[in-house]
Order: C-alpha cells, then structure tokens, then sequence
C-alpha cells in the first residue's frame, strides 16, 4: 500500500495551498498551478528525471513540505499513544514521520512519465476551515485514471494538507495500523527507532546508488 502511495504522491507532487489572506487563489486553483509548476521543473529537468536524489531532494523541499501539516498528520498516524508521548517523543515522531515521507515522494518523483493531473473545482463556503480538494490522475494510453484527494485544513499560515486519499485509501490510516502494531510490541521509543533506522538505511542507499550512477 506505501509504494503505491509512494508512486502516487510523487506523480501528483502535493499539493499548493491557499493563505488566509483575500487576495491568495482557492486551494483548488493553487493546487492546480502548483501540480503544473512542478511537474514542469520534473519534465524538462534531466537530471530529474534521471534519479537525481539531491537536486529531488531540493525540490520536495522548496516545493512540496512548506504545504504540508506534519504536526497532524503525524498525531493522526500515531493515534491514541500521541496523548501518552512526551514533548521530546512527540517532536522525535514528527522529525522522524517527516523525514519518512520525504523519503517516498523523493524516490517517487523518478516514476513520473508524463501523467496528466486533473484538479476538480471545489466548493467552499466563506467560513470553511477544513476541504477536500479531489484530483485525477490521467494516464497515457486511455487506462483508468487514478484518484487521489487531499484533505486540507485552514491555518494562520494559509491551507495545509494533513492527509492523502487515494483510490479510498487514506495515506496516514495506513500508517496508523503499522504505528499501533510496533507501539504496541515495543512502545512509542521502539516506533521512533524503527523510524530512525528505517530513514538511517534509506540515506545510505540513495548515497550507494549514487556513487554507483557515478561509476
């Protein structure tokens, strides 16, 4: 289920959001232009779209994460354990959530082959704070197209997403099952170590792969 997550989210490249302020578009129209600017950098970049996993890096960073809620998407993936965790535990998963999830859209980022992206219009009413912004994946040769929605939250700092559905599936659901099974066999300072080895082993094989690109 995370792989096609991972193949999924990177295709989309995570939505744009919109700010509190009157003058910023609707989260549908800044998911739209943003899904184009970044798809646009991702298909006339080669180095892109050869793997680059630095300059991908570079770009989840500057394009993808300042839209994201990580606070709460991370509280909802851990679940009824968040109201036990400590102050330094709660910033660890988040840290370490967070790392995870930049990690999958990084590596999906190389899937990409020239999918188009479909942004319904959303409705909204003035006082709204929380919308559901519903896109298609439309792929080459006439296949089904891929469902994906985001959930989306009014903040002080504009909309920000705090959790992915695709095909039905919620992205941080199924993070949740496989956070309470390990919280439950070795607890909240286990889930955080399994997290920390799991992102510790995904840096050095990107490092690997590329020093082998290089060879």
């Amino acid at each position: 289920m995370k792989k096609t997550f991972a193949v999924l989210c990177g295709v989309l490249l995570l939505g744009a959001m919109a700010g509190v302020r009157a003058d910023v578009p609707e989260p549908d129209v800044l998911i739209k232009d943003t899904v184009r600017e970044v798809l646009d950098i991702v298909r006339n970049d080669q180095e892109l779209r050869a793997g680059n996993q630095k300059k991908m890096l570079e770009l989840v960073d500057a394009k993808v994460l300042p839209h994201f809620n990580f606070e709460r998407m991370t509280k909802l993936a851990v679940g009824r354990a968040w109201r036990t965790a400590t102050p330094e535990q709660k910033q660890s998963l988040q840290s370490e959530f967070r790392i995870l999830l930049v990690r999958t859209y990084t590596k999906a980022f190389t899937s990409y082959r020239d999918q188009i992206v479909e942004v319904k219009p959303a409705r909204l009413d003035g006082v709204a704070t929380e919308v559901t912004i519903r896109t298609e994946i439309v792929k080459p040769g006439g296949q089904q197209p891929i469902l994906v929605d985001y959930d989306m939250e009014k903040t002080p700092n504009g909309w920000k997403v705090y959790d992915l559905t695709v095909e039905g599936v919620s992205l941080v659901t199924s993070y949740r099952g496989t956070f309470a099974d390990q919280i439950k066999q070795v607890g909240i300072d286990g889930l955080i170590n399994t997290l920390v080895e799991k992102n510790r082993t995904a840096a050095e094989n990107a490092v690997k792969a590329e020093q082998a690109a290089v060879k």
